[in-house]
């Protein structure tokens, strides 16, 4: 065999099936369909979680939990990392760590939390410092700045709330 045997006789898109031309073709007359029914009419269609009329898997398991779909996404990264992946003096922002693909999913706030040694000068800037994250960031010499914005849930939250006592009283209707 040589190398370009290796792919030979290989397809690289699989050709769809013809059904319905003639009872030579092996998918001729009922087209695969089988006689009569519910799945031999046009239009049929089935919920993937059908079980022959039984109450489904789905149906029978119980439920439990609840997802909040309003929680905000956060990515976490150590102390100990961010001194192994910059050199001294380096700005560290969530941009910069997202395009360098340290954090490679989406989310919406960036927490630094203080597990591992810091030795080197860094200015990290992110949404949340652990108390531990902030003290050795700035022992080593550098700078920790929280970032505005949406991430600060609880600046927000209380932003709400001002807000909301500073609305003017509703006139009552006569």
């Amino acid at each position: 065999m040589l190398l370009h045997d290796v792919n030979e006789g290989i397809q690289k898109r699989k050709k769809g099936r013809r059904i319905g031309r003639g009872v030579g073709s092996g998918r001729g007359k009922t087209s695969g369909r089988g006689h009569k029914g519910q799945r031999a009419r046009a239009g049929f269609k089935q919920l993937p979680i059908f079980q022959g009329g039984g109450s489904p898997l789905v149906r029978r398991v119980p439920k439990r939990g609840f997802t909040n779909s309003w929680a905000l996404t956060v990515a976490t990264i150590n102390v100990s990392e961010l001194a192994d992946l910059f050199t001294p003096g380096e700005k560290i922002t969530p941009e910069i760590l997202h395009d360098k693909g340290i954090l490679k999913r989406r989310f919406d706030l960036l927490k630094i939390l203080g597990n591992g040694e810091l030795t080197v000068k860094l200015d990290v800037s992110a949404h949340q410092f652990s108390a531990s994250a902030k003290e050795k960031i700035e022992q080593a010499g550098g700078t920790a700045t929280v970032l505005a914005g949406r991430a600060n849930v609880e600046e927000y939250k209380a932003g709400i709330k001002a807000e909301k006592k500073k609305a003017p009283p509703k006139k009552a209707k006569k």
